[in-house]
């Protein structure tokens, strides 16, 4: 044994590369920085490390060496946030799950080879290593030496004993590997799958991530719990409650000091800004809150999916219900005369995420797919935060479970009841009619392992996920088990329905329109009783935003007939191009108001309906055969459906390994136009790879299109 002074490290070599092979983290860009690579984890797992001394090799019962692993200001053993692992030639076989614990593997004459492993429940963020050297006759005094790069460990669906462990592995290639998804948007009947890049190995979504959680406060202790990360999760992406979030939500139409939440095409150019500029984002909507929320869980190793509802319900009063006032003269009233904090609403769609983890604060049952939603709506504990609710709980009604079941429940399967003015009902208002099937009329997602590019076949319907069949006996009973729950509930539910059976009403429906074409409202009536009856009946016509927002009134018309026992009438309402192209607003959502009063019986019907005006694709061309690494022409194009000329106009235009975030603007747009402009992209990686783009202008956005490129 040879007499010398304390062991002094040299260098420490992590075997990035390597490491990251074994982690399922080569794909992220810091890990592959050619001039500083970054070593990514994840827990519950072994790396390798080696240390090399400036003064000789490790003598085993001279030198003593341990290995700090600290996360945050206060690092603390008790609290999970300190690991400690002394180094011994004796092998330590797996402990307590835990602890930290190392291996020697390999001693040199100035060098040793280490095995490490980090517990399964650690907190995920950046971790910083220190190596400590002493004697072992006199370990109070030594030397330290302070690896100089950031440590990240992130959650592991791969591994059973952490909370986000998916049992069907092959799933984790698109809920947690895949960078470029779909989200369904648009009115029931014309929504269509929008191309989203998350590109959560971008080397900007770490660091960005790291100063959202710094910025939520939330404890360094308790960031290894999926379940408290994924509430922040939802809170911290929008920025509502001025804590210094990634987005600023819009829905106004004007987003001239910003950019349009349309004009995005994924979620890297959101967290390359909010890392650039430390402040909240201008502008998102619920898709690129649900968007951005995505790449944040899949880069931190946590399952998750985008969920989108079409025919979505926002329950202002927690009543269970979405309620419609309607005055005598059977027009639509603004606001909830019972509820003076807010309006219920409908959306044409709306959209959140599922994320994936088990539920230990629940009852056994409950985990798996969680819902969260980013989109700042209603206050829970008084933040814009919402969930985990547990899907599981959400089906069966259990509004009494962690987190924000009672609202989920709404939003996929409330009933929408209308109520008209009536000065001799104690309440000012009587039940005029209740719909229990409009809400959620589908709940869809990106069906795994295949996509389709401007296509559908890549849609999966996981409704039954959410809620039992429509109409069953068992839809009905989840429904009233939420309701015994909710005291606000109790009190609408127990309101009877007027009978009024002798007059049926029905408002077709209408999927989509294509822009620039004629559109008819149309409402059939037919007289059961057996005598003549006298109507009024009103077709009204609004461009509205997705959220409902009424924006401007297309065309209204209002009629009053006759009706003999036995009839059947059609009143249509027909709506030419001139009359709602100019009317239109973002996303070219419309919505039919229909209503009709029987002047014998005072029956009164009331129904409403929500198409898009859809606009034309991008039109992507690619050559048929694009190299690796070499410089590659692409044209973009699309023709102006409108008889106006279009300004400011920009395509934004993406693609993982093949040109980041690039803005492309082009001329102003005549009317009828049909342009084409030239675009170059690069390709970094061989195989499939998939190019989206957007168009916007100050007259049209919302023009989307995307397209699949093999690179050899």
């Amino acid at each position: 044994m040879v007499v010398r002074d304390l062991l002094n490290v040299e260098t420490t070599y992590l075997y990035v590369k390597e490491n990251a092979s074994l982690h399922k983290t080569d794909m992220f860009d810091l890990v592959n920085d050619p001039e500083d690579p970054t070593p990514i984890f994840r827990r519950g797992m072994k790396f390798t490390l080696a240390i090399r001394f400036t003064n000789g090799g490790f003598q085993e019962g001279y030198d003593r060496i341990r290995l700090l692993f600290n996360f945050g200001p206060n690092p603390n053993p008790l609290k999970s946030t300190r690991g400690i692992v002394a180094i011994t030639s004796s092998k330590v076989e797996d402990q307590d799950e835990k602890m930290w614990y190392g291996n020697l593997l390999a001693k040199g004459e100035d060098t040793v080879t280490l095995e490490i492993s980090i517990p399964p429940s650690v907190p995920v963020g950046i971790w910083r290593l220190q190596i400590e050297t002493s004697k072992v006759e006199s370990p109070e005094t030594s030397k330290t030496y302070n690896y100089e790069n950031d440590l990240y460990i992130l959650f592991n669906p791969w591994v059973c004993k952490d909370l986000v462990y998916m049992p069907d592995k092959r799933f984790l290639d698109e809920y947690v590997l895949q960078e470029v998804g779909k989200i369904w948007v648009g009115a029931y009947g014309s929504a269509k799958g929008r191309e989203w890049v998350f590109g959560q190995f971008n080397a900007c979504v770490l660091p960005a991530i790291m100063l959202m959680i710094d910025r939520s406060n939330l404890p360094h202790s308790s960031r290894g719990d999926p379940v408290k990360i994924s509430r922040m999760i939802s809170k911290m992406v929008n920025s509502n409650d001025e804590d210094g979030g990634i987005l600023i939500g819009d829905w106004s139409g004007d987003y001239s000091d910003g950019t349009a939440p349309s004009a995005w095409t994924g979620s890297v150019a959101i967290l390359q800004e909010y890392l650039d500029t430390q402040e909240p984002v201008p502008y998102g909507q619920c898709w690129v809150f649900a968007g951005v929320v995505t790449t944040v869980c899949r880069a931190l190793g946590i399952p998750s999916r985008v969920v989108s509802n079409l025919v979505s319900a926002h329950d202002a009063n927690s009543s269970l219900t979405i309620d419609k006032y309607y005055n005598k003269e059977d027009e639509p009233i603004e606001g909830d005369p019972n509820n003076p904090n807010g309006e219920d609403s409908i959306w044409n769609y709306h959209v959140w995420n599922d994320v994936w983890m088990a539920r230990p604060d629940l009852p056994s049952g409950y985990g798996g797919w969680q819902a969260i939603d980013a989109t700042p709506q209603e206050p829970s504990a008084n933040f814009y935060q919402c969930g985990p609710a547990s899907l599981e709980a959400v089906k069966q009604g259990a509004v009494c479970y962690n987190y924000d079941v009672e609202f989920m429940v709404s939003s996929v399967n409330a009933d929408v009841l209308r109520w008209k003015e009536d000065p001799h009902h104690v309440l000012g208002y009587t039940k005029i009619y209740c719909n229990k099937y409009h809400i959620g009329r589908i709940i869809l997602t990106k069906k795994p392992f295949v996509y389709d590019p401007n296509g559908d076949r890549d849609r999966e319907d996981i409704t039954s996920s959410y809620k039992q069949k429509e109409g069953t006996e068992a839809e009905r009973l989840s429904l009233y088990n939420a309701v015994r729950g909710s005291e606000m509930a109790k009190k609408f539910f127990a309101m009877p329905d007027r009978e009024m059976e002798d007059m049926e009403f029905e408002l077709k429906d209408i999927d989509k329109v294509m822009i620039g074409e004629t559109f008819q409202a149309t409402v059939t009536i037919k007289n059961k009783s057996k005598e003549v009856r006298h109507i009024g009946a009103a077709i009204t016509a609004y461009s509205v935003y997705y959220t409902g927002v009424k924006a401007q009134l297309i065309e209204k018309a209002k009629g009053d007939f006759s009706m003999p026992p036995g009839a059947v009438e059609t009143m249509k309402m027909t709506i030419a191009p001139v009359k709602y192209l100019d009317k239109l607003v973002e996303y070219g959502m419309v919505k039919l108001y229909a209503t009709v009063t029987v002047k014998e019986t005072r029956q009164t019907w009331a129904d409403e309906d929500d198409f898009q005006v859809i606009k034309p694709p991008i039109r992507i061309q690619i050559p048929a055969e694009i190299p690796l690494q070499k410089n590659t022409t692409i044209s973009l194009g699309f023709k102006n459906p409108l008889n106006m000329v279009l300004t400011k106009c920009k395509f934004y235009i993406h693609g993982p390994a093949l040109l980041k975030n690039y803005i492309l603007a082009c001329p102003d747009v005549q009317p009828q136009q049909d342009i084409s402009i030239a675009a170059g992209i690069n390709p970094r990686s061989l195989g499939e790879q998939v190019l989206v783009a957007t168009f916007h202008s100050a007259e049209l956005h919302d023009v989307t299109g995307s397209v699949k490129i093999h690179v050899y």
